[in-house]
């Protein structure tokens, strides 16, 4: 019996199946993403579970290792104890809320075809890329003061 006769047959059937098969889908592509782009590892090390109180710019972008895109469901912060970086809640599975020390951060800028980026290093031994925009990034330094890592050319 094909797909198609089955779902005219039990159309109630279908109903019934498809939001179950759409969470499913969903929440594989962001633990697929999460484990690919390196947020899963450094969930390990950096989770944080208290609320962030520096900071924060919302819906912004970023690219992690492995071609991992963000686009515009990022929240980055930045405070004294380092740069936080948390999902819009659509996204959260598989993505808790980080909190990296600024001393398992190193910085780096580099010009792409169109924008200047900027990539940070995330921890010391994982060392997984976060690659944003440089006006972002200005707005993170900015904030961040004398915290903000020297960067590596």
């Amino acid at each position: 019996m094909n797909l198609r006769r089955l779902i005219d047959q039990h159309p109630s059937l279908f109903v019934a199946i498809f939001p179950a098969y759409f969470v499913t889908l969903w929440l594989l592509v962001g633990a697929t993403i999460s484990y690919v782009g390196g947020w899963f590892s450094l969930s390990k090390s950096y989770r944080t579970r208290v609320p962030f109180d520096g900071a924060k710019w919302r819906g912004q972008s970023g690219q992690m290792r492995w071609l991992a895109n963000y686009n515009n469901v990022l929240t980055l912060g930045v405070g004294q104890q380092g740069l936080y970086l948390a999902s819009m809640f659509l996204f959260r599975f598989m993505h808790p809320p980080l909190l990296i020390p600024w001393s398992e951060i190193k910085v780096h800028r580099k010009k792409g075809w169109f924008f200047e980026y900027v990539t940070f290093t995330l921890g010391d031994e994982l060392a997984i890329p976060l690659r944003v925009r440089a006006k972002l990034a200005a707005r993170l330094r900015e904030s961040a003061g004398d915290c903000w890592p020297i960067e590596e050319m």
